[in-house]
This record gives structure tokens, sequence and C-alpha cells, in this order.
């Protein structure tokens, strides 16, 4: 079977996004023998453009599935393009104003109810409600993506978060008051860390030695995102959105029950190469131990960034760590990034060579 999961550049500034248009069958046949899937749609004026690469390069207005991560704006927003401008016939995304009930009891205030934190989370999240609308409007079919759902093909699977792990993610969404019990220290000061500007310190790595951390901590939005796992004759590619550690830990217990017999042939780099989402023991998990310096595996690992991203977005650290394990990583830097078989050729689309190993670089202390 065919497949071409493509990259799109997003961010031509420092703000980086995903969009990522996938197609798989015989690519070489009609397009009933073919799936269509967008997973995320980058900022508002991306949709545009992923309309367009669907339609120039996929030659088709219909898409079999839409798929939404998270409620952020860098992969919410062109979607609402993506369903006004091309036929969409199923579009999977968390709904958690109606995950509300018993919600009440987990905040500090004695006057708010379960019918209130519902309101509150439909109004903070207006965009993602307003698509839910949108697309019922349009007779799309509308699903919550959680562990286990399917597509009609079988070939997409949802792999997190469980219902149980979402809702408990939901009170810690931005927007809403003050909990009962506060957050975690770590979590409240990896919200600061990201939004402060910090020096730049040089850093000289080893190969072998993982700069990146198990603690690691993200926002519960990012780890609310949608884990989606494709496979296709036996071979897996793997799409993690912002997921954190602990999302992402989930995700492997899944992979390590089911799917172990399915070798691994691609990895999104989660949160666009953020150090706070990913530590060695996961990748150990996901990837496999080190290798020798200079040896590599099948598997490409890509992380969406905008064009002048660094040194945030990607960490060099990140890229290092999956280099260690022998991925091939590739880089957007605003441009888009093509991974193929058994596909016609494209024009002005070239092969990459695969970021180097960073001995030196520099990066924020934060």
């Amino acid at each position: 079977m065919g497949y071409e999961i493509d990259f799109l550049g997003v961010g031509e500034e420092s703000k980086s996004g995903d969009a990522i248009a996938i197609r798989f069958g015989n690519l070489h046949g009609s397009r009933e023998e073919q799936t269509v899937v967008i997973i995320d749609g980058g900022f508002s004026d991306t949709g545009s453009a992923l309309v367009e690469h669907v339609k120039t390069h996929f030659g088709t207005e219909q898409v079999d599935l839409v798929i939404n991560t998270h409620p952020d704006q860098d992969h919410l927003n062109g979607l609402e393009t993506v369903l006004n401008e091309l036929d969409v016939q199923e579009f999977w995304i968390h709904q958690p104003w109606n995950h509300n009930e018993g919600l009440a009891a987990k905040f500090k205030d004695g006057r708010i109810t379960d019918s209130s934190i519902g309101e509150r989370l439909a109004k903070t999240l207006e965009r993602a409600c307003s698509l839910v609308a949108l697309a019922e409007a349009k007779d799309v079919l509308v699903r919550e993506p959680f562990a286990g759902l399917t597509d009609s093909s079988g070939v997409v699977e949802v792999l997190g978060p469980t219902v149980d792990y979402y809702e408990s993610l939901i009170p810690d969404f931005d927007g809403l008051p003050e909990k009962a019990a506060l957050s975690t220290a770590m979590e409240s000061l990896s919200t600061v860390f990201d939004a402060v500007k910090s020096k730049l310190r040089k850093v000289f790595a080893t190969w072998g030695e993982d700069k990146i951390y198990d603690d690691g901590v993200t926002s519960a939005k990012n780890n609310s995102s949608v884990i989606t796992q494709l496979t296709l004759d036996g071979r897996r590619f793997l799409f993690t959105g912002d997921s954190g550690i602990e999302a992402l830990e989930q995700a492997a217990d899944v992979i390590d029950a089911y799917h172990a017999h399915n070798e691994l042939r691609l990895i999104q780099i989660p949160h666009h190469g953020s150090r706070r989402n990913i530590g060695p023991t996961l990748l150990d998990r996901l990837l496999g131990t080190h290798v020798s310096t200079g040896e590599t595996i099948d598997v490409v690992a890509i992380v969406s960034t905008a064009k002048n991203g660094e040194p945030k977005h990607p960490r060099k650290a990140v890229l290092n760590a999956f280099t260690h394990r022998g991925a091939k990583v590739l880089v957007t830097k605003g441009n888009g990034i093509r991974h193929v078989k058994d596909a016609p050729g494209r024009i002005g689309w070239s092969p990459l060579t695969p970021e180097p190993y960073h001995y030196e670089y520099e990066e924020e202390e934060a």
C-alpha cells in the first residue's frame, strides 16, 4: 500500500504550528482506492495553503477524516477553511464542555455548578466550539477521539488520551477558576518558563549524552492532545500533537501491548521540539536505546517549526536525543516535508538531508 505524509510549513516568523496532510492506498489508482486524512490545520492563514495542497497534490476536494489534536490556535484555526472549502466526511475533535459532570467539586468557589463550568469551557474554547457547530451544519460526522477509536479503513487509530485521563486534565485548562487543590508547581512553572525569553547559553554535546530529562512537564491542554497512529502493511506512523511525557507514556503502554510487532517508520517530534515534552526513558521505549555514532535505523522523526523558531523550536538537545537512537531527523523550518512510498513523483520536491548531530549549540537558559 502506498502512502504520502506531508508536513506543511507552518509559521513564517517565530510561532510554530502543525498541519499534516496524509494520503494512503493505491496512489496510482482512482480516488475510491485512496483515503485522505488531515491532522491539524495550523493558524488561520494555513487553512488556504492546506486546502490548495490537498487539491493540487492529492487531486481531490474530498477529505475522509480531519483530526484536531487539541484546541490551541496553531493547530485549530486553519481547520475552519478546511471545513468550508473541502468536502470533509468525518471530523474528530474533543468537546470538553460536554465533560463537565462533577467538575464543580474540583474548584474552590462553591457557587460554581457543573453547568456553569460547561458554559465557561465553551466560551473559553469558542473557536473549537464553533468548528463543531460548523461541521454539524454541514452534516459532517463529528466524533470525539479517545483511545481505541478507529476510522472506517481500520488504518487510523487513536492511542490516547483515554476518556478518564482527558477528563482529569480539564480542571487545569486555561481560563477556569482556581482549583480546590492547586496544580503542581512544576506545571505552573512550565507555563511561566515558556513565556519568558531567557539569555542564551552555549552548550557542548557529546555523542550519546542526552540533555533532556524525564521530569519535563507540559500544560494540561497539551497533554490532552490526540495521539494518532497509522498502521500500513506492518509499518507504524505515530503523530503526537503537543503531548507531553505523561500522555505519551500511556500511548507507549498501548503500543507495547498491541503494536510491538509492527515496525515504527515515522514519529512526529512532539510540541515543535520542546524539551519539556520528551524524556530519555520514554524515547528508549518508543525508538530503542542509543546506537553507535553515525548509525541509523529505519525511522524518520519530523518536527514542525516556524521559519525563525530557533532556539526554542526546536531544541537542539531534543533533536540530538532522537539522533542518538538512530532516527533520521527532519525539521520543517517553515517548509513542507514529504514522507512517501509508492506514490507519484512531484515536481519541485526532492530528498532532504537529515539534521546533523549538534555538537555545539545555543539554547535559552529557562
